[in-house]
């Protein structure tokens, strides 16, 4: 594996950048490797869904009241169910861990905001984000794969995800809207100093026209299918062997460039003429 730390950014609000952020550290983990993700969306604060139990030290802190602290301190586990599965401790307290998390070979570990706003503001400035961009280089060195979670560039920590990562993702609908917003993304990424290298687009149910999610996903590199919305469902690739998890695995290899060694069960007739 040649990419180590990729920046997801979402090119419009919604688009699922959080959710697969989190399904592809959890297809990591299921494939052996220890994989974490770290929050760069402090508005949105999303990645806390998926850790389950109390949230004390935060990234925010990390990069703000408490900058000598260990990485460890803020890292959470990501389970089955998201933040609706149990109480889980952090990473540096296995003790804490109840039995709704999959048996994995590897770790899915997530660093989330979960801060108040006079932090979060405070994490939100340029000293902040260079100070994120270190924590950034700091999970690279313990971890096989880091992904940085962040929203449309227009924010210090999503530009320090950005410029700290190897390599940047856009996530993107699978629809015209999606896809224009993805054109716009490409612009405001080039004026920080940077490129998007990849493209996911993600679908979302069935369009007005029949189609699934508008049919629109464009140049797509990787297209994931529709799947359960809620925080509750992931992290599905985790464990599940349908479409979805296919598609995570594939959207893994290309921007890790990785090979994922899982053997999938191959779907029955009946799984395969079910639309």
């Amino acid at each position: 594996m040649h990419t180590r730390t990729l920046a997801l950014v979402g090119a419009t609000g919604g688009a699922g950048t959080t959710r697969t952020a989190v399904e592809l550290a959890a297809l990591g983990a299921r494939d052996g490797r220890d994989v974490a993700v770290v929050d760069a969306a402090f508005t949105t604060q999303g990645l806390s869904e998926y850790v389950t139990g109390r949230i004390g030290t935060d990234l925010t802190t990390l990069i703000t009241d408490e900058t000598g602290a260990s990485l460890s301190a803020a890292t959470y586990p990501i389970v089955a169910g998201g933040g609706r599965a149990g109480n889980v401790g952090n990473a540096g307290d296995p003790g804490g861990r109840d039995g709704d998390a999959p048996d994995l070979p590897g770790r899915a570990d997530a660093l989330p905001a979960r801060a108040p706003f006079e932090r979060a503001a405070r994490a939100k400035t340029a000293e902040a984000a260079r100070k994120l961009e270190r924590r950034i280089d700091e999970a690279a060195t313990g971890y096989d794969a880091v992904i940085v979670d962040a929203a449309p560039v227009g924010s210090n920590e999503a530009v320090a995800g950005v410029t700290a990562a190897d390599r940047t993702a856009a996530v993107y609908p699978a629809t015209t809207h999606g896809r224009d917003a993805l054109q716009r993304l490409r612009g405001r990424v080039a004026d920080v100093g940077g490129g998007v290298d990849r493209s996911i687009a993600v679908a979302r149910g069935v369009g007005a026209d029949g189609t699934v999610g508008g049919d629109a996903e464009g140049d797509a590199d990787v297209r994931l299918p529709p799947t359960d919305p809620a925080v509750a469902s992931a992290p599905t690739a985790a464990t599940r062997d349908g479409e979805y998890a296919r598609a995570v695995a594939a959207a893994f290899e290309d921007a890790f460039d990785a090979t994922v060694d899982i053997e999938f069960e191959e779907p029955g007739l009946v799984d395969r003429l079910t639309p």
